[in-house]
């Protein structure tokens, strides 16, 4: 990727320079309270380099889907506070996204102040289809930095977007890479790159039809493709295999089949599921072949020896690619498929392969079940954009940069 980094605008010096940061502040909420702040915590490095150095530092991000319209559930209240938290410097919140409040505030800003605009989707430009629309709010975001300013995408979970706060603003300014961004991109490089062999993937969460375009491109560059999770049940259906009540898409079972055809030798399924009766955290588990799962039941997790068998397919790996969760990790009963998966892939780290999370759902487990973060190569924060990298699409926030 050949763009200018954060480096390069700090040699330039940034004192007294409006810098506009687009993060990705996109943190899980649970009655207004932050559930896993590893996104906030990923923003710290740049925000704080920028600040130091003595920069006006204005930052957007947004949170959740708030259609376009202020949503009091939405404000970014809470991850200002948690910023701050993290920054150890008071970190302002505009009352509006780029309103009277937010250039009052823009203007007062002193050298090494950090102020965080309201979530930027209460503005239904940011998301708008329409090219002109988009940009009338990229020019009301730079007015707030001024001409001389300066933006740094380093938003890595929002760069697979066309949106005005991630496209639109780096057509404005001059624009730089993230420490964030910049370590991402460098990462899914080496992905899809220069892979050293056997390369494993794991791929889970509820869909198929979600992760089919990167099953396609991943089955013919790597040496075992793993599926677990909700989509492994359309993959056991396409064999012919009763699911119970299980997630199905039934919609996509002719894709699976076709792709368990021609890609049979790489793709493994389970071979044993967790079921219960219900979706439910105290629903009783019951471990059953994965061809043997009872009608009106349904599979929340793999099994123990579906774990020992992808165990030893990612203990030999030098690469592994891991994105989605095997099981409902969120309730203990139904968590250790993921656990065991996550922790052969830590072994397999330990020993020297190159690990990569791919964010979502797969890095809130890492964290929320307790296990350790460096015992991975490296934890995404865009689990869509390092998806859509890796089937082989262009990321418009990436490459406008490279203009």
């Amino acid at each position: 990727m050949a763009v200018k980094t954060l480096a390069d605008l700090l040699a330039d010096g940034v004192e007294g320079q409006g810098v506009l940061v687009r993060c990705d502040l996109n943190v899980p909420l649970d009655g207004g309270k932050i559930t896993d702040p590893g996104r906030i915590i990923a923003s710290v490095p740049t925000l704080k380099a920028l600040a130091d150095a003595g920069a006006k530092v204005i930052v957007t991000a947004h949170l959740g889907r708030p259609k376009g319209t202020p949503d009091p559930a939405l404000s970014l209240a809470p991850v200002a506070a948690a910023l701050g938290d993290k920054l150890g410097r008071h970190v302002q919140l505009a009352g509006d996204v780029v309103g009277t409040d937010a250039l009052a505030r823009a203007e007062g800003l002193t050298d090494g102040d950090v102020l965080l605009l309201e979530n930027i989707r209460f503005d239904p430009r940011e998301t708008s289809k329409d090219d002109s629309e988009r940009l009338k709010l990229a020019k009301a975001l730079v007015e707030l930095v001024g001409e001389d300013g300066a933006f740094v995408s380093d938003g890595f979970g929002v760069v697979h977007r066309k949106q005005a706060s991630v496209f639109d603003v780096a057509s404005l300014l001059p624009h730089y890479a993230g420490t964030l961004v910049a370590a991402e991109v460098k990462v899914l490089e080496a992905l899809t790159s220069s892979t050293e062999r056997p390369y494993a993937v794991v791929l889970g969460g509820s869909k198929v039809s979600d992760k089919l375009a990167v099953i396609e491109n991943l089955a013919t560059k790597a040496d075992s493709l793993i599926i677990g999770g909700g989509m492994c049940f359309t993959f056991l259906a396409a064999q012919g295999v009763s699911v119970g009540t299980s997630l199905c898409q039934e919609e996509m079972i002719d894709t699976c089949r076709q792709l368990l055809e021609t890609y049979g030798d790489v793709i493994h399924l389970p071979v044993d599921i967790v079921v219960a009766e219900k979706f439910a955290a105290d629903s009783a588990p019951e471990t059953v072949a994965a061809d043997r799962i009872p009608d009106g039941k349904m599979g929340l997790d793999i099994g123990p020896e579906s774990v020992k068998r992808f165990t030893t397919l990612l203990t030999n790996a030098r690469t592994i690619f891991w994105n989605g969760p095997m099981g409902v990790f969120e309730f203990p009963a139904f968590a250790a498929g993921t656990k065991g998966v996550a922790e052969a892939i830590i072994g397999a780290t330990a020993k020297g392969a190159f690990s990569v999370v791919g964010g979502g759902d797969s890095a809130a487990a890492v964290r929320q079940l307790g296990l350790p973060e460096d015992g991975f190569s490296h934890i995404s924060t865009g689990g869509g954009a390092s998806l859509e990298y890796l089937e082989g699409k262009e990321l418009p926030g990436i490459s406008v940069l490279e203009n």
